[in-house]
């Protein structure tokens, strides 16, 4: 039997018997112990399967780029970065932006602002459109990560990620929203249509902001992973997986605001199972990365 035969009869017995991602647990930790971590083979193992929560944080930095491949460079790296967060930090302080009583995601926009050099002097701080999608990106990264350094590390390269990676098929995605619902449900998507409905969905929480403020933190870091290692893409999934699951919801409503209430006060109870259907939906769709693990 090959090797590859081996692994997925392995794969398949632990699913049977409640063990599964025993297998993929295991590649992974195969592939951290190399002393310069493969990139691409990271990526390519998050784009096929849901990261480990123990492994979760460490390899989104690395994705991310807050560390670099050499682990022997992780720590020393780590220690750079705590300094820089201390001292913008710090400086903010200095020039009394933020006291002890701001709220932390406002202090991570501030801080971003001020390396950034858009840092107005203002007060109070005028905000702008996108200050909001950082702040709602913020919030739900804050429930993943305990470690303030680590959280304003990863909002911040995140943010950058989706500006730099993905801004030119963000422009992309509401077309093919409508495209895969409509392979999907045809009858839903002219539901929409006829209730004025389809370009007035909450486009800008989903893609902009990627579903934070609307997918509950534990699930929506799933998708994340899949955006993290280089997909745009599963958020038109999850929106599409969004509609599905509350397709006799949004049948009933006619009128488009009613309509858009509802999708962006989605119920929290049911969160896990939209982003696990999304997720099968983008396999279907788009295919699985054949890169060897």
């Amino acid at each position: 039997m090959s090797e590859d035969s081996q692994r997925n009869f392995r794969s398949v017995y632990y699913e049977k018997v409640g063990f599964r991602g025993v297998e993929e647990k295991k590649s992974l930790e195969i592939l951290l112990k190399d002393d310069r971590l493969d990139i691409e083979k990271l990526c390519t193992f998050s784009q096929r399967f849901p990261l480990p929560s123990m492994y979760r944080i460490l390899v989104w930095k690395v994705l991310l780029g807050i560390l670099p491949p050499h682990q022997e460079s992780h720590s020393i790296m780590m220690e750079y970065r705590r300094e820089q967060y201390q001292d913008v930090h710090h400086a903010l302080q200095v020039i009394r932006f933020i006291s002890e009583t701001t709220p932390k995601i406002e202090v991570f926009l501030l801080m971003y602002h001020l390396e950034t050099g858009k840092l107005s002097q203002c007060q109070p701080y005028p905000m702008e459109p996108e200050d909001d999608c950082f702040l709602a990106i913020a919030s739900t990264m804050e429930e993943i990560v305990d470690d303030d350094v680590d959280c304003y590390w990863l909002i911040r390269n995140f943010v950058n990620h989706l500006d730099s990676k993905f801004k030119d098929s963000k422009l992309q995605l509401h077309k093919a929203f409508e495209h895969y619902l409509s392979l999907e449900d045809s009858r839903l998507v002219a539901h929409l249509k006829a209730s004025s409905a389809l370009e007035k969905l909450p486009y800008d929480l989903w893609f902009k902001k990627c579903f934070a403020g609307c997918l509950s933190a534990s699930s929506l870091q799933r998708a994340w992973d899949k955006l993290v290692s280089g997909s745009c893409k599963i958020l038109v999934f999850v929106a599409v997986e969004i509609l599905l699951t509350y397709k006799l919801k949004v049948m009933a409503l006619n009128n488009s605001e009613r309509i858009n209430t509802f999708l962006e006060k989605i119920p929290e109870d049911n969160t896990d199972s939209i982003v696990s259907k999304a997720i099968d939906l983008w396999h279907k769709h788009c295919g699985i990365p054949a890169h060897s693990i």
